[in-house]
């Protein structure tokens, strides 16, 4: 019999769905299934169960054609379980690496009903706040199991499903299953706490309980937050059918009943003041409705003045209590955020009168109306005109003449813009001008921290490429290739953003989670790579012709990324020996990066068979010519896949690298086409054929299908439809 089933469900969390899989799936420990609940989720959460599926046996998805909500979804994974325990785990939590083995040795040895481990809850921003594990047995609480009367204690450790395995007969003769509606832990949590005869206490973190930036749907304002008091009434009632065998246990659980109560009640993000009342009215009456008739442990301090106000039903004194607590903790953050402002005088004098003016111009141009016809146009922080902005603005150009678009260039690159285009020089008076009225703002990357978000003006932000590398908040887990980024100051930036453009379902999970805001995500392609997916053998032959390329050359690109936590480093590469093993109708163009310094010649051929194309402006241009390309870690890899020719991954520093700088999949497992791991094995790959064998052919077909499957040569019009015309993006 398998020892464990993971019952995860999945709703809206496709962003995060694959790290919890991987944290599962890639334990030392393999006697496991995973059953994944696809409760009708309107993302992509079923899709990528089912990828997981068909290339793991242990896993099994499950599709539900209609959402029944988190507790009905448990249990239909339970139902389907053949594990001797099962582990109920969010589809948006994790678990610790190498946990697993000794979860389950400890479940070998002792064979509990249920079995509690330790977590933390892993904030959006990195942070981690530990559990009440510690303080609840300040002493290890050892190997040996125990019933809930003889540590009542027991009850005070989160009442959740995921940091705790139950044996699945255990449930099944105890009938316990998990209501419908919100607290549905309750109800589940408590009751097989008092059955059970052997639990025990695992004091190892197991579990990252991810704390979103959107938060959970139990801290969202409304009145569901009622069913509260639904799930504790079910608690009750089967204590009342359980009779003697757990009055003793009816004051601690009592008291955890109050506490959960008040602590739903004190949340300032649950309730709005007109429900505060009938809440502590409801909670009132539940007291008076289960108080053990030898009554309970009423807490100490403040919060045992919380029990005898709402033993005594007297909400004013309470509300008073509370707001005047809440007035002292104003009190102490005002004086904090003084003292933050409070700048040295030096950064005060430092400014630069011209900057000063300048923005108090843009500040007073927010007061002037949006222009209703004004789009600004941006990329690589004005560097010229390219990528998915210059392709949206094409589209615009043709399909919504009415709109007028102008970039934002640095004044050393206007001179690359092609002519026709309007622009602003950035730093200009007009470049603030444009940035304060415009009504809409499209950009690759982030516009500068001082612009603000006007009501009515639109946002897009497109991205820049399909990402290999972890991006935004992931990156706080990699602190050395996120060197000198302000989180806070990027989370401020991405709230700004009304739209998200994304190049396959893959970009969408991962922006979802690396860019957790409320914006919407138009998944329609990549609009650059228009191009690339329409273009015909006449294109092909002429941006050879432009670089005087002769249609016989075999033309290899070599397209490194940069590395963040290595500046200035380079792969080992000597494109002499790569010209030579290409032979001589080679041709070999070499393009580094554009954060690296682009006016240096790169080492190559006198001979004119090594070209340096890093200063060519449309990289797009560079894929029409080239007959392979070989890369890293870059996102052109993604692009250049539209047009179906080899691609060669030439990764020396892999491992160094997805430990140092974090990776989002396993590109060595799912290369888009060959794979070398050192220079000897690229210029292999070449003389053996193995850039055109049968396994790289296969692996670029699967590649495709996985991130190319949108880029039809329309992904531009579907933006600007949806953006400038309010149509379906579709």
């Amino acid at each position: 019999m398998t020892l464990i089933s993971f019952v995860v469900p999945a709703f809206k969390v496709q962003g995060y769905l694959r790290e919890c899989l991987d944290s599962i799936l890639d334990q030392p420990f393999d006697d496991i299934e995973v059953i994944g609940i696809d409760d009708a989720s309107p993302d992509g959460s079923g899709e990528i169960l089912d990828e997981y599926a068909a290339r793991d046996p242990r896993v099994h998805p499950v599709r539900l054609v209609e959402n029944v909500g988190l507790g009905p979804a448990r249990n239909i994974g339970l139902d389907r379980a053949a594990g001797e325990y099962v582990w109920f785990v969010d589809g948006d939590d994790w678990l610790v690496a190498g946990c697993l083995p000794h979860v389950a040795d400890r479940l070998r040895a002792t064979r509990p009903d249920v079995l509690v481990v330790d977590h933390v809850r892993a904030h959006w921003n990195n942070s981690a706040t530990r559990s009440a594990m510690r303080d609840v047995f300040p002493e290890p609480p050892g190997e040996a199991t125990f019933g809930l009367r003889d540590r009542p204690e027991t009850l005070r450790l989160l009442h959740t499903a995921w940091n705790r395995l139950v044996r699945r007969e255990f449930l099944v003769e105890q009938g316990l299953r998990f209501e419908p509606g919100w607290y549905e832990d309750v109800s589940f949590s408590y009751p097989a706490l008092m059955a059970a005869e052997r639990i025990g206490v695992l004091d190892r973190v197991c579990l990252n309980y991810r704390q979103r930036r959107t938060g959970a749907i139990t801290r969202t304002r409304g009145d569901r937050h009622f069913e509260v008091f639904a799930q504790w009434h079910r608690v009750f009632r089967l204590m009342d059918r359980w009779g003697p065998a757990v009055a003793d246990l009816r004051p601690a659980v009592f008291e955890r009943m109050i506490w959960h109560y008040l602590t739903v009640l004190g949340n300032g993000e649950r309730l709005d003041a007109d429900l505060r009342p009938p809440f502590f009215a409801q909670i009132h009456a539940d007291y008076v409705r289960f108080l053990p008739p030898g009554g309970y442990p009423v807490p100490p301090g403040l919060e045992g003045v919380k029990h005898r106000l709402v033993a005594a039903g007297r909400w004013r004194t309470f509300s008073a209590l509370r707001a005047a607590h809440q007035a002292e903790e104003q009190a102490r953050q005002t004086a904090r955020k003084v003292r933050r402002r409070v700048l040295p005088v030096a950064r005060r004098t430092a400014r630069k009168a011209r900057d000063a003016a300048l923005r108090e111009y843009y500040l007073a141009e927010l007061h002037r109306p949006l222009d209703p016809t004004l789009a600004v146009y941006a990329a690589y922080w004005y560097r010229g005109y390219a990528c998915n902005p210059a392709a949206i603005y094409a589209a615009a150009r043709r399909l919504a003449p009415q709109v007028r678009g102008v970039w934002i260039v640095r004044r050393d690159r206007v001179d690359v813009l092609p002519p026709g285009v309007e622009y602003v020089v950035a730093g200009t008076r007009d470049y603030y001008r444009v940035l304060a009225r415009a009504r809409w703002l499209i950009n690759n990357v982030n516009f500068p921290d001082f612009v603000r978000k006007r009501p009515g003006s639109v946002h897009v932000q497109t991205h820049h490429g399909t990402p290999v590398k972890v991006m935004g908040l992931d990156q706080q887990r990699y602190p050395v290739g996120a060197v000198g980024m302000d989180f806070t100051k990027l989370l401020d930036r991405m709230d700004r953003w009304d739209y998200s453009v994304s190049a396959n379902s893959f970009s969408t999970q991962m922006w979802e989670r690396a860019y957790p805001a409320d914006y919407t995500t138009l998944e329609v392609g990549y609009p650059r790579n228009d191009r690339l997916a329409l273009a015909t053998a006449e294109d092909c032959r002429k941006a050879r012709a432009d670089l005087g390329i002769g249609p016989e050359e075999y033309v290899v690109l070599y397209a490194p990324t940069h590395r963040e936590h290595l500046p200035g480093w380079r792969p080992p590469f000597d494109p002499d020996r790569m010209r030579d093993v290409l032979g001589p109708s080679g041709r070999l163009l070499m393009r580094s990066h554009y954060f690296h310094d682009r006016e240096r010649q790169l080492r190559g051929a006198s001979d004119g068979t090594v070209l340096d194309v890093s200063t060519y402006e449309r990289v797009e241009d560079l894929y029409l010519v080239a007959d392979v390309l070989v890369t890293d870690y870059s996102s052109a890899m993604f692009d250049y896949a539209v047009l179906d020719r080899p691609i060669v991954v030439y990764a020396p520093d892999w491992d160094a690298y997805r430990v140092a700088r974090g990776v989002y999949f396993d590109l060595l497992a799912e290369p888009p086409g060959a794979v070398a791991v050192d220079f000897p094995g690229l210029l292999d790959v070449f003389r053996s054929g193995a850039v055109r064998g049968t396994e790289a052919e296969q692996a670029r077909q699967r590649f495709r299908k996985r991130f190319c499957a949108l880029d039809d040569g329309h992904a531009a019009e579907r933006v600007v439809r949806r953006v400038f015309l309010n149509e379906p993006a579709g």
